[in-house]
């Protein structure tokens, strides 16, 4: 059983777990291309689904299968993290891999673990609730720097997300259009992109450059970032399209 079948089996198990036991059961949390499998089989689960990843347009996001005959609240089982150099004046300059390699470095599973995002002077750790006292613990230094976890709210994420503005101009908003314009590409490059299955949609892999751009797709594009695809906002004299999109920061 290759991996893609093993992971909508898995999926499918908790399903018809949560559907047997009258439980919400949840995922861990669940890359692109799984959750592009997980749109896939939405047809095929026994219980009603919803996903989320801590925080509005999460590239990474945890299923929750929830019985229809459910009576109670409940909450999606993520932890924030926030992380801090212990010394702020001796700190270095720290990136997106810098933080995760010193995560994985701990041993935990990466499916624990959701976006890692830049705040202002700090990052923020989406990890799964049950993982977050071992990391507050054993994460003590990235790199060279000392660094200090405590817990943090969701909505002070929403405030340091940094998305840049942009405005481009493109032909027409098919995909490969928009793509080539907000990555400097030629139209032959992101059809390339494309056709590799490296582009997704709002969690989909997109397959034909023709796929039409909506306000509000997130298009993420592995090897390159990912952005908010907003509006068209009016035409050039030549007709041609102007768009706006914001692009994310890692």
């Amino acid at each position: 059983m290759n991996e893609q079948d093993l992971c909508k089996k898995r999926l499918l198990d908790l399903s018809r777990q949560a559907d047997r036991k009258g439980i919400v059961l949840f995922s861990d949390f669940l890359n692109l291309n799984e959750m592009n499998i997980y749109h896939q089989c939405q047809s095929e689960f026994v219980t009603r689904t919803e996903s989320y990843g801590g925080i509005p347009y999460a590239e990474r996001q945890i299923i929750a299968f929830i019985p229809d005959a459910l009576y109670y609240e409940w909450t999606y089982p993520i932890a924030v993290l926030k992380v801090e150099p212990a010394y702020p004046k001796f700190a270095e300059e720290l990136g997106h891999r810098d933080l995760l390699g010193s995560i994985m470095t701990l041993g935990i599973d990466r499916a624990k673990i959701g976006d890692i995002l830049m705040g202002d002077g700090c990052y923020y750790i989406l990890c799964e609730e049950n993982v977050a006292p071992y990391f507050m613990e054993q994460l003590t230094k990235v790199r060279h720097t000392l660094v200090h976890l405590s817990i943090a709210d969701a909505d002070e994420i929403n405030f340091h997300q940094e998305l840049i503005d942009k405005d481009g101009v493109i032909t027409s908003n098919r995909l490969d259009a928009v793509i080539a314009c907000v990555y400097r590409l030629s139209r032959s490059q992101s059809q390339e992109l494309i056709h590799a299955e490296r582009v997704f949609a709002n969690g989909k892999i997109i397959q034909t450059p023709t796929y039409i751009c909506k306000p509000d797709d997130i298009i993420s594009v592995r090897g390159h970032g990912r952005f908010h695809f907003i509006s068209i906002s009016g035409e050039t004299n030549k007709g041609r399209l102007k768009i706006k999109y914001q692009l994310y920061q890692s």
